[in-house]
C-alpha cells in the first residue's frame, strides 16, 4: 500500500511539474503549423507569437524595429525551443505586405496561420485630426490586414486549411474618446473581415477578428499619456478612473489576449468564423 501510495504521489507530483513549466500550452494541434504574426515585437503581438510557437508552431514574426524584433525572437526561441524567423516589415509602406509574405514562404513553407496585428494611431479627436493622419491610420488599421489577407488567403484555400485573425480594438465596437482615427479605420476591418469570413468558409479558411480592450502594454499607456496631457490630468488618474469601467476590475495581461487567439487559430476552433470577438474584461456594453 505504501509503494502504491509512492507511486501514486510521484506521478502526481510530475504531472504537476510538466504543468508549471508550461503554465499556457492548451495542446491545441498547432504543431507543424507556420504562422505569420505582424506587429509581433512587443505589446499584445509578441505574446501572441510566444503562445503559437510554445503550441509548436513555428512563427514568423514582423515589426518595424529590426533589433527589437531580434531579441523578442531570440527570447521566444529560447523559451519554448520552436523555430522563430524575424523579418523587419513595415507594413505601412507600398509592397511591404508582398515582399513581408514571400520572404516568410520561403523561409518557413506554406502560411497557415495569419495575425494582423499593427500599432494604433495617435490619439485625437476630430478638431484636432488631419486628412494626412486619416490616411495614415487607414493604410496602417485597415488597408495592410486587407493586402495580407490577399496574399496569403488563396493558398490557404487551394490547400483548403487556414486560420486569419485580425486584431482591431473593442473601439471597433465602441467608439472611444479621443481615439477618433482608430475609431474610424478599425469599424472598416470589422466589414472586410465578416465579408472575407462568409466568402471562404466553405475552403475551412476561417476568418476572425479580436477586439482587445485595456491591456497593460506600452501603447496602452503611451495612449493614456496623451488623453492625460489634452485633459490636463495625472496619467495615472486617467488610468484609475479607466480600470474603474471595466468590470472585472483590471487591465488585461497580454497573455489573455495571446491564449484566446492561439485558441481561434487551433482545430479546436473548426466551428467558429466570422466572429467580432471582444477580449476586454465585460467592458463593451452592447449585446452585439
Amino acid at each position: 500500500m505504501r509503494r502504491t501510495h509512492r507511486i501514486v504521489m510521484h506521478h502526481v507530483a510530475h504531472v504537476i511539474a510538466r504543468t508549471n513549466s508550461e503554465p499556457h500550452r492548451m495542446d491545441l494541434g498547432l504543431a507543424g503549423r507556420v504562422a505569420l504574426v505582424t506587429g509581433a515585437s512587443k505589446g499584445l503581438g509578441r505574446a501572441i507569437a510566444h503562445a503559437l510557437a510554445r503550441e509548436g508552431a513555428t512563427v514568423v514574426i514582423a515589426a518595424r524595429t529590426a533589433a527589437t524584433l531580434a531579441a523578442t525572437r531570440d527570447a521566444i526561441a529560447a523559451d519554448t525551443r520552436a523555430r522563430v524567423i524575424a523579418i523587419p516589415t513595415d507594413v505601412g509602406k507600398d509592397g511591404a505586405v508582398e515582399q513581408l509574405v514571400s520572404a516568410a514562404r520561403a523561409q518557413a513553407g506554406a502560411i497557415d496561420i495569419v495575425v494582423a496585428n499593427a500599432g494604433g494611431p495617435p490619439s485625437t479627436t476630430f478638431a484636432t485630426s488631419t486628412e494626412a493622419q486619416y490616411r495614415a491610420a487607414i493604410e496602417q488599421n485597415l488597408l495592410a490586414s486587407i493586402r495580407l489577407a490577399h496574399a496569403t488567403v488563396p493558398a490557404m484555400q487551394a490547400r483548403k486549411w487556414g486560420r486569419v485573425i485580425f486584431l482591431t480594438s473593442m473601439a471597433a465596437k465602441m467608439p472611444l474618446p479621443g481615439l477618433m482615427l482608430s475609431n474610424t479605420a478599425r469599424a472598416g476591418l470589422l466589414g472586410f473581415a465578416k465579408t472575407l469570413a462568409n466568402e471562404v468558409a466553405k475552403d475551412n479558411v476561417l476568418v476572425n477578428t479580436v477586439l482587445p480592450g485595456h491591456f497593460d502594454t506600452d501603447r496602452a499607456r503611451e495612449l493614456a499619456t496623451m488623453r492625460a496631457e489634452r485633459l490636463g490630468v495625472p496619467v495615472e488618474t486617467l488610468l484609475a478612473e479607466r480600470q474603474a469601467t471595466i468590470p472585472v476590475g483590471r487591465s488585461g495581461r497580454a497573455e489573455e489576449m495571446a491564449d484566446v487567439v492561439a485558441f481561434l487559430a487551433s482545430e479546436r476552433a473548426s466551428f467558429v468564423t466570422g466572429v467580432a470577438l471582444q477580449v476586454d474584461g465585460g467592458q463593451v456594453s452592447s449585446l452585439l
